[in-house]
């Protein structure tokens, strides 16, 4: 099945949510190129404003005075699903928003209430900017489905079974998914898991929103799971079969 055309008097939002290793960020990027549909990835943001605080000598467990930075840091988010940039101040932090650095300091950042509310005005921005640009966006994270886009036509929440997300990030993270790679890698996806469930729900499916548990599927068979959701939603419309 090729990908769904867009029914191009509608917009079309596709919101992705779930925890960590659950394959939502490559899963999100191929069904944003297959769809021709912006692409945001709002997890790159926690990450840039992580990068940004540290940058400007703010300790992260500061509440306040991270709160206070938020609003005016300079994060540059890039659209396109082939070229994802993000930086900040004209710093390209595609790759270091990855490092162990920033994923350690992470959390303090992304369960800062104040800077979710600024956090959630922006991502509201990009989505408008991506639909005016693209006429469609895939946006992934932890809670479009629910407070970012909760009416976005398509939400989905993406899972997947511990194992299977622990050996998808050691081989991310580590190039390995021995035992002890995975090993390694447990505490950072289970702590980070764990942490970012206080402010947000990204485990259990809210009313409306489709489940996919990707635990058994390979990255294409997940991509096409995705995309006969996209399929079925009154924002989109099948190609004609010989049978129509």
């Amino acid at each position: 099945m090729g990908a769904p055309a867009r029914n191009e008097g509608m917009p079309l939002v596709v919101a992705i949510d779930g925890p960590s290793g659950s394959g939502k960020s490559s899963v999100s990027r191929a069904v944003a190129r297959a769809l021709d549909a912006a692409y945001l990835d709002t997890g790159a943001m926690y990450r840039a404003l992580t990068w940004w605080c540290l940058a400007q000598g703010i300790d992260v467990a500061d509440t306040e005075a991270v709160a206070a930075l938020a609003p005016n840091a300079p994060l540059e988010v890039g659209l396109d699903p082939d070229d994802p940039r993000i930086g900040a101040g004209g710093v390209d932090l595609t790759q270091e928003v990855r490092s162990a650095r920033v994923t350690e300091a992470v959390s303090a950042i992304a369960t800062n209430l104040d800077v979710r509310a600024d956090m959630r005005r922006r991502q509201r921005a990009l989505i408008a900017a991506g639909l005016a640009e693209r006429g469609a966006v895939v946006a992934e994270g932890r809670d479009i489905t629910t407070v970012v886009a909760p009416d976005a036509p398509v939400r989905i929440l993406l899972t997947a079974s511990e194992d299977a997300r622990l050996a998808r990030r050691a081989r991310q993270d580590l190039g390995s998914a021995d035992a002890g790679a995975v090993a390694a890698t447990r505490d950072r996806v289970v702590a980070r898991d764990a942490q970012d469930s206080t402010v947000s729900q990204f485990t259990t499916a809210a009313d409306g929103v489709v489940t996919i548990d990707s635990s058994d599927l390979e990255f294409s068979q997940t991509v096409a799971a995705v995309l006969a959701v996209v399929a079925g939603s009154p924002a989109s419309r099948m190609p004609p079969t010989d049978d129509a």
